[in-house]
């Protein structure tokens, strides 16, 4: 099962830290993938949740164990133009990742193909990995 860090957080919400590539690379050196929140602003990726903060090159975006979640449309458009991991959702139940896992919103249906977003907790289903910000608890 894929153990994926939503925005570099390990045991916890750390808002100070979330989506800075210093974080980031603390949480893979862990041994776990990252959601990460990416924006491309004029041409440019950046790093942020509710706005574009952290500068970062293309490169630093296409490690296999990143998870981008695009945070404007030109985001969507130039990291699947790139060859980046991504997808787009806002509040949908689902949306499949450009590498075919269906991202599941927390509470929704799970399948053997689904990433468990959010969850605390190991689900009673097969799935193919989880997202959370308690991520080292789930080990």
């Amino acid at each position: 099962m894929i153990l994926i860090s939503h925005r570099g957080n390990l045991n916890g919400m750390n808002t100070e830290r979330e989506n800075s590539p210093d974080y980031i690379e603390e949480a893979l050196s862990h041994g776990f993938d990252v959601e990460i929140d990416v924006w491309d602003i004029s041409g440019s990726y950046f790093l942020g949740h509710d706005e574009p903060k952290y500068l970062v090159k293309k490169n630093f975006l296409k490690n296999e164990h990143l998870w981008c979640h695009a945070k404007n449309i030109q985001g969507l458009y130039s990291m699947l133009k790139d060859s980046i991991h991504c997808f787009w959702h806002q509040e949908d139940d689902v949306t499949l990742t450009s590498e075919g896992y269906i991202w599941t919103y927390p509470g929704k249906d799970l399948t053997k193909n689904s990433i468990a977003v959010l969850s605390e907790t190991k689900p009673d289903v097969a799935v193919a990995g989880i997202c959370s910000d308690y991520v080292i608890k789930l080990i």
